[in-house]
């Protein structure tokens, strides 16, 4: 029988194997995110984890680790987007628009499929006020809204790789935008005003919209705002009658065109 330290030192070879063997794995992730770029060919695609991930089921059908070995592999497939995000994106994805244009759920979307984390300006600021936007909005006033805006937006600057989704009005201060793209991109999702109040139209989170939750408002608020919005992008995405998945598709290949 073997001893216990011949026996670790069978694992720490096995150990060595899997570290060049994940080291392999992860250039050649690299070589397909760039394959990818190179060919025009989509960056994102999900049914190829699915592919992946049955043909390993079906490799392992009643493998006494089958579980463990699963459950290996899904860590492994999260590591490989992390890879593909540190590939693509060395910057903060910044995701602006109209409220309703998508921009928290494309954020949460693209969270995932990028490993990357996600951050909501609104959230940050509830959160260290203590209170919801309509009690800050009431309680303290537009302006100090948009104060405390400008204060998340520097306190972001010293993080990077993040996804954020930002507050509708967060480009009414051109000092945000400067901000925005100290350390990031930024992304103009654009939806029509039909779109928008569908999308919003049984929200109690959004008080400027308040007594007004109508297409005749929401246009001539979007044309107040258009020419900043246009103004502080570096690309624009139209969201209406398009999948989640084929707008994220389309924010990252026109991010890594700008490359």
């Amino acid at each position: 029988m073997r001893t216990l330290e011949e026996i670790r030192e069978q694992i720490s070879q096995c150990d060595d194997q899997i570290v060049k063997s994940l080291e392999k794995r992860m250039d050649y992730i690299q070589e397909i995110i760039q394959y990818k770029k190179e060919n025009g060919l989509p960056i994102l695609q999900p049914e190829q984890e699915k592919k992946q991930r049955e043909a390993l089921k079906a490799k392992l059908q009643n493998h006494k680790f089958e579980e463990e070995i699963l459950d290996t592999f899904r860590y492994i497939v999260k590591n490989s987007r992390k890879i593909q995000a540190k590939s693509l994106f060395s910057y903060n994805i910044m995701l602006i628009g109209f409220m309703g244009a998508g921009k928290s759920t494309v954020s949460s979307y693209l969270s995932h499929l990028l490993e990357m984390e996600e951050v909501d300006t609104d959230k940050l600021i509830v959160e260290k006020e203590g209170m919801s936007i309509p009690q800050i909005f009431e309680e303290f006033g537009e302006s100090y809204f948009r104060n405390c805006e400008s204060n998340t937006l520097i306190e972001l600057q010293k993080r990077k790789q993040l996804i954020v989704s930002c507050g509708g009005g967060i480009v009414l201060r051109e000092e945000n935008v400067d901000h925005m793209k100290k350390r990031g991109r930024i992304v103009l999702l654009t939806a029509t005003p039909e779109t928008t109040l569908e999308r919003v139209k049984d929200s109690t989170e959004r008080p400027i919209l308040n007594n007004n939750m109508n297409t005749t408002f929401i246009a001539e608020l979007m044309d107040k705002r258009r020419e900043k919005y246009l103004a502080a992008a570096d690309i624009i995405v139209e969201t209406d009658h398009k999948t989640i998945a084929q707008i994220s598709e389309e924010v990252v290949a026109k991010l890594t065109a700008l490359e």
